[in-house]
């Protein structure tokens, strides 16, 4: 299927778009650290049973111990270590610098595809992706009344956003080499999954954070249904998708088009959060489609 890559990048922005809504409720129920614990959680049972029904093992045993290694690093690195960077970046800068940090994961992911793997981009693909990148920064940039964002200074917080980048970078590239040939992005999503519930019920365990988030999770249970569709949405079909997208396309473009998710998010801040939309936002949002278009039409 022609542009199968950049068609499952768009879906990818647009599902976790939907994802954030729900992930935005239940963090104001019991905070983001519990809804990053509890929707991975969720994510892998999931994932399991999905692949129980499609491939009839609940793991995929049979795909050979490099994929194993390149997948549970991409689990590692890209969905634990990376979303625990970025949360701490939004403790830190917000949520508006903590995305305009993430957006660098194009730039790193298509650094290090070069670097590792010998990936190269055509000079069309260079431009679409540098027109989709300024949209999306312009789009994160402006504030909910129209006027410009001014970027609070917070060293730590930046690092760790840059971190969040590399991170997230470095996932799709991992995930990439881990599914060489035809191997099903939803096979690789469990094994990743698993990696990263696995690291982080290690970091609770050291924490002695479990009961601690199973007794929120009782006070709070209007926050279950929430999560348990957030990671149906993100986790699962999401990142699914990503992966498709990253395997099917240069990392670059697979990477500018699954960080397009502040632009799907317009629409519903104006009409479910009742948010004011300046001309800057607008402005960014036709930019960036622009740059989608260009990644089309080469």
């Amino acid at each position: 299927m022609a542009y199968i890559g950049e068609i499952a990048g768009l879906l990818t922005s647009l599902f976790f778009a939907a994802n954030a809504v729900f992930i935005t409720r239940a963090g104001e129920l019991v905070g983001s650290v519990i809804v990053n614990r509890t929707r991975v959680v969720f994510a892998l049972i999931y994932l399991v049973l999905l692949n129980l029904l499609l491939y009839h093992q609940p793991l995929p045993f049979n795909a050979g111990s490099a994929r194993w290694s390149w997948l549970l690093l991409s689990g590692v690195i890209g969905l634990a270590l990376g979303d625990a960077f970025l949360f701490q970046s939004y403790l830190y800068v917000g949520p508006r610098l903590g995305m305009l940090l993430l957006s660098l994961s194009t730039v790193f992911g298509t650094l290090e595809a070069w670097i590792f793997f010998g990936e190269t981009l055509r000079l069309a693909q260079i431009l679409g992706i540098t027109i989709t990148l300024a949209g999306i920064l312009w789009v994160l940039f402006e504030q909910g009344d129209g006027k410009v964002q001014k970027i609070r200074p917070a060293p730590l917080g930046i690092l760790f956003g840059v971190l969040a980048a590399i991170g997230q970078a470095t996932g799709l590239v991992f995930s990439k080499q881990g599914m060489l040939g035809d191997f099903s992005p939803i096979r690789a999503n469990v094994i990743r999954m698993l990696a990263a519930v696995t690291a982080l019920l290690v970091v609770m365990i050291l924490q002695r954070q479990v009961g601690k988030t199973v007794q929120t999770l009782r006070a709070k249970p209007a926050a279950i249904p929430l999560l348990a569709t957030a990671a149906l949405i993100g986790p699962v079909i999401g990142v699914s998708l990503s992966l498709l997208a990253v395997q099917n396309t240069a990392v670059g473009v697979a990477s500018v088009l699954t960080s397009l998710s502040p632009i799907f998010m317009l629409p519903v801040a104006h009409f479910l959060f009742k948010e004011h939309l300046g001309w800057q936002a607008v402005a960014g949002t036709l930019l960036a489609m622009a740059g989608v278009a260009i990644l089309f039409l080469i």
